[in-house]
């Protein structure tokens, strides 16, 4: 019976840990030298990716954005 719990804990943190992993793996970072107007540049430390933004920082990873498809 504990190791039933147990795994089912186990699942419920893995599950929780990923439901946000976009969010926390990016960095942004102000960059007011590449700032254009009311559009403020924000680059992230962790990916590279860039993001021109009027109102705060980027909520997600922007790094997929880049790359193309198959």
């Amino acid at each position: 019976m504990i190791l039933v719990l147990a795994f089912i804990a186990v699942l419920i943190v893995a599950i929780y840990a990923h439901r946000n992993r976009d969010r926390r793996l990016c960095r942004w970072r102000t960059s007011r030298a590449g700032s254009k107007g009311a559009l403020v540049k924000y680059t992230c430390i962790t990916c590279g990716a860039e993001a021109f933004r009027a109102q705060g920082k980027p909520d997600r990873c922007l790094s997929s954005l880049d790359r193309p498809g198959l």
